[in-house]
């Protein structure tokens, strides 16, 4: 009884999270997400938890399906085009994954995102205004 409430509790945290953060923030967390997930799905592979190794990849995949998919291909020029090939490529190894419940395909993309996510955070304050204002502009423009 009392995880049903700290996850309520997690929830309504989230939400609250997800309502307040600004664009980057929000990549921020979906990233951080997917890194969680590949967590969870290793650990349900390893205790042989099909159903939830299942679910916690396919969330995975919807993340990284979603950053890849929400790329601006105009301003991000071939910065974004070899960012959509690594997501693409990452998705393709979840698959792998799962299928052949292999935990270095897992490893792999964990390796791959979480240099992605550092330097995320790393991004300069000034950089993430001048980008959310730039992308606030481009809607108004269209």
């Amino acid at each position: 009884m009392a995880l049903t409430g700290i996850n309520a509790y997690r929830k309504g945290n989230l939400k609250q999270d997800v309502a307040a953060a600004d664009p980057h923030r929000l990549t921020l967390m979906l990233m951080q997400g997917a890194l969680d997930r590949i967590a969870y799905a290793k650990g349900a592979m390893e205790r042989k938890d099909f159903a939830a190794k299942s679910d916690y990849i396919s969330r995975v995949t919807a993340i990284i399906i979603h950053l890849r998919d929400t790329l601006n291909m105009e301003i991000g020029g071939e910065t974004a085009q070899n960012m959509f090939a690594l997501y693409d490529y990452m998705v393709e190894k979840l698959n792998e994954a799962h299928v052949k419940n292999d935990l270095n395909m897992l490893d792999e993309v964990s390796s791959l995102l979480t240099p992605i996510r550092d330097a995320w955070v790393q991004i300069p304050e000034d950089a993430k205004q001048e980008a959310f204002e730039a992308q606030r502009q481009n809607r108004q423009a269209v």
